[in-house]
């Protein structure tokens, strides 16, 4: 019997490719492809621990899960980084360059 790909195994590795690429535009793309690839990557494990003389391309599917983890860990980290900035500066500071400005001026003061 000849080996078939496993399921969604290119669509795995591309998701956990654009999670690290989208955890860098704020953190929220990068969490919604880290997770979708994490759920395929573990449909699609489950499928290949059944029948793994069966299937090929698990290599795909352990890459695109390990690269959905570390993209999840890195936009749940820029996220709590702009909650951070956010609560330090204040939405006002960060609308008005001059108010910024003088925050800047004030912490490297403090410095």
């Amino acid at each position: 019997m000849e080996k078939q790909n496993l399921p969604n195994s290119t669509l795995t590795l591309v998701m956990g490719i654009l999670s690290i690429v989208g955890c860098c535009c704020y953190g929220a793309p990068g969490l919604i492809f880290a997770i979708i690839a994490i759920i395929l990557g573990t449909k699609a494990t489950n499928i290949y621990k059944e029948a793994p003389e069966n299937y090929d391309g698990y290599g795909n599917v352990k890459a695109g899960k390990i690269m959905g983890y570390i993209g999840l860990i890195l936009s749940i980290l820029f996220v709590v980084f702009i909650i951070w900035i956010i609560t330090y500066f204040g939405w006002e500071t960060l609308q008005n360059e001059d108010l910024m400005r003088e925050k800047l001026m004030e912490l490297q003061q403090q410095q």
